[in-house]
């Protein structure tokens, strides 16, 4: 009787854990659906929005969308974003993380801000896959030009490895986060992906994205190209192929 009591108890106490967990990852769907929300608004005015070969050329997408419930700004101090690498085999599943430090403003006159980075070659995917860099001093970085197309004088390919951009009260424009810190938000990675699986081994397309990462991946497909054949200057290598059976490693001892 005593062991069923305890059983009970136990019981009791893991199913409310349970539901949390389950809420927590519903926070983290609605932050994907979010930013791909972002891009189609952003890119369905195309004068004032990103540049067709700017986010075309891009290696990764980062977005920060602001999420407003019931009037309030969650995350007014930082903000919570979610992004995804080209790889061999299509965009990469979502990685979740936090930016926070240098001018951030994430609300204006109580109304929320987005922001969008655009890691522009090798160096800043590499300084993304760290899982923890500062922009203007482990990356470079600067506000991105906008409208249909750029212009051909302008020098964005070289200028930066990171090209940040804000959209608040219905007007986009690139705008510097030079100072800001972004790292990996491990609480929302466990969350989403039932486990920690570190920043690197997401963006390297090394795990499947799991159900909920669709609306991001559909937006970069969308806006960006097929990632299946990666930029000239991307030279991020491929998952690494499944460990061998164990009848396989028989074969190769003889």
């Amino acid at each position: 009787m005593r062991k069923l009591l305890v059983f009970v108890v136990a019981a009791a106490m893991l199913v409310p854990a349970a539901f949390a967990a389950e809420g927590d990852r519903e926070k983290d769907v609605e932050r994907v659906q979010a930013a791909g929300t972002v891009l189609d608004e952003i890119m369905a005015a195309p004068d004032s929005g990103i540049p067709e070969e700017v986010i075309g050329s891009a290696d990764c997408i980062a977005v920060v969308p602001s999420l407003l419930k019931g009037g309030f700004i969650v995350g007014a101090a930082y903000g919570k974003g979610v992004a995804t690498c080209r790889t061999t085999n299509g965009w990469s599943a979502p990685a979740f993380f936090v930016v926070e430090g240098g001018s951030l403003g994430f609300q204006i006159g109580g109304q929320a801000v987005d922001y969008v980075m655009l890691i522009m070659n090798e160096k800043g995917m590499r300084n993304l896959l760290s899982s923890k860099f500062k922009l203007g001093a482990d990356a470079s970085a600067a506000a991105g030009p906008v409208g249909r197309h750029a212009e051909a004088s302008t020098d964005w390919k070289m200028r930066a490895e990171v090209l940040t951009y804000s959209r608040a009260r219905g007007l986009f424009a690139g705008v510097s986060l030079n100072g800001a810190v972004i790292k990996q938000d491990k609480d929302d990675t466990r969350d989403f992906y039932g486990r920690m699986v570190p920043f690197s081994t997401i963006l390297k397309g090394q795990i499947a994205a799991p159900q909920g990462s669709e609306p991001l991946l559909a937006a970069a497909r969308k806006y960006s190209g097929p990632a299946a054949v990666p930029n000239a200057g991307s030279k991020m290598p491929p998952p690494p192929p499944p460990a061998p059976t164990n009848e396989e490693k028989k074969d190769e001892s003889k």
